[in-house]
């Protein structure tokens, strides 16, 4: 048998150069899923099946990815809710549901990411200070609305946490219904949230 001409070898596939938005995305999964220290290079390359040189096209280092998902957050998480801060609302009503529905639609607020960016906080210090300006502006906001209401400057505040409080923490149980369901309940959730409170006599004025 002769021996194959050069031309008789097949050329070998062209290889495989992911975008900076595939690197990205991947990331992001990994994140949601398994934290910020399973965000490596090497764990990504193996998944996308590609070489660690692909990534050092798009990134100059693995710090520059964490602001890539930094950013990630930054879109979908907070520039909604500082939207919100820029509007003018006659209601308090029309504040409070517009803040719900930045949750409830998750278009484009993602509560995996966020739950994942506050766990990623408790590692940077620099977050945790983010993280933290972005809690305030969210109960800032539900305050306001509150307020709107007619409710006092107390009860406001305290309305605004019970409401924040119960959202994450159905981030941190990692609570799922379906959409159907929580549709369903939305109303009583607004009548609970927005309704007066008891009167309770042992309560000092």
């Amino acid at each position: 048998m002769s021996a194959l001409s050069k031309s008789d070898i097949p050329p070998k596939p062209p290889r495989k150069n992911l975008s900076r938005e595939a690197w990205i995305s991947a990331a992001r999964r990994t994140l949601e899923k398994r934290g910020i220290a399973q965000v490596k290079i090497e764990h990504l390359a193996r998944k996308l099946h590609v070489t660690r040189g692909s990534f050092y096209f798009h990134f100059a280092s693995l710090n520059d990815l964490h602001d890539a998902l930094l950013n990630e957050w930054r879109t979908a998480n907070c520039i909604p809710f500082q939207d919100l801060r820029e509007k003018s609302f006659d209601t308090g009503l029309q504040l409070f549901t517009d803040i719900v529905h930045v949750w409830v639609d998750e278009d484009p607020f993602s509560p995996a990411l966020d739950l994942a960016t506050r766990d990623w906080s408790r590692t940077s210090a620099s977050l945790a200070r983010e993280v933290k300006l972005n809690d305030s502006l969210r109960m800032d906001l539900l305050t306001e609305a509150f307020q709107k209401m007619g409710y006092p400057e107390d009860e406001s505040i305290v309305r605004a946490r019970i409401t924040y409080f119960h959202q994450i923490g159905q981030y941190a149980l990692s609570f799922k219904e379906p959409r159907k369901t929580r549709e369903q309940y939305q109303p009583l959730f607004g009548s609970v949230l927005l309704g007066p409170l008891i009167e309770d006599p042992n309560l000092k004025k």
